[in-house]
């Protein structure tokens, strides 16, 4: 059937998660961070998806804010680093993370084609209110949507059902995109269109789902959200 919405997760999607600590480390007194930063951004957003999937699991849900805090805590640890006013500075530029370059000419040209736009993620809505505004791409969303209203992180196919219900339509009218493989194939399993964002290069997850689409950037996402554009399309 036709795309009705394009659902993006956001962080790491459509916000720079590494933007936090190359901006700490560029800052002045940030020389600790000088070799460091690329090792600590990587813990960072490791440590923080671990948490999600094993808080899903185990059914101990907390927000998104307090899992980043605590992903936070164990990769400046795991960096040798201990240094409270570094810590606050990485915690208040994450709530001002900037989009990717092409993000915003892409959100207008999914409008322009009358399909529906919103945010599906783990995020708190305050942290995603933050990052929406500080990206300036509020007037290009029709919703953003947060796993905080059915208390568990994805992948539970709960929080895939948030899309269908806010938008009234059936699964495969829906376009989700994610730089998450397991997300991208979760949500495929799920029954959703799937593009995977694979920035980092990475092998395709081996999960029950499969994502339909694979690029390097969001540039093509409107092109695959046409109905004639085809069924498959590979970058």
């Amino acid at each position: 059937m036709p795309i009705k919405a394009c659902v993006f997760d956001a962080y790491g999607t459509l916000f720079d998660v590494a933007a936090a600590a190359r901006e700490a480390a560029a800052e002045p007194g940030g020389e600790a961070l000088a070799d460091l930063w690329p090792q600590l951004a990587a813990h960072w957003r490791t440590k923080q998806l671990q948490y999600t999937w094993l808080r899903a699991v185990t059914g101990d849900h907390t927000d998104f804010w307090a899992v980043t805090q605590d992903g936070l805590d164990w990769a400046m640890e795991a960096c040798k680093l201990d240094d409270p006013a570094l810590r606050q500075r990485l915690l208040n530029l994450y709530w001002e993370l900037s989009a990717f370059p092409e993000v915003p000419a892409m959100l207008a040209k999914l409008r322009e084609m009358g399909l529906s736009t919103a945010i599906l993620s783990n995020g708190s809505p305050a942290m995603l209110d933050g990052a929406v505004q500080s990206a300036g791409i509020g007037d290009l969303l029709d919703d953003v949507l947060s796993v905080e209203t059915v208390g568990i992180f994805k992948p539970a196919g709960v929080v895939y059902e948030l899309v269908t219900k806010r938008f009234d339509c059936s699964r495969d009218e829906v376009l989700f995109v994610s730089s998450n493989g397991w997300d991208a194939s979760c949500a495929a399993a799920f029954g959703f269109e799937t593009a995977w964002v694979n920035r980092g290069a990475e092998p395709v997850d081996r999960l029950p789902g499969q994502p339909r689409h694979e690029l390097h950037d969001l540039t093509t996402i409107p092109e695959i959200a046409d109905p004639n554009y085809g069924k498959l399309h590979v970058l």
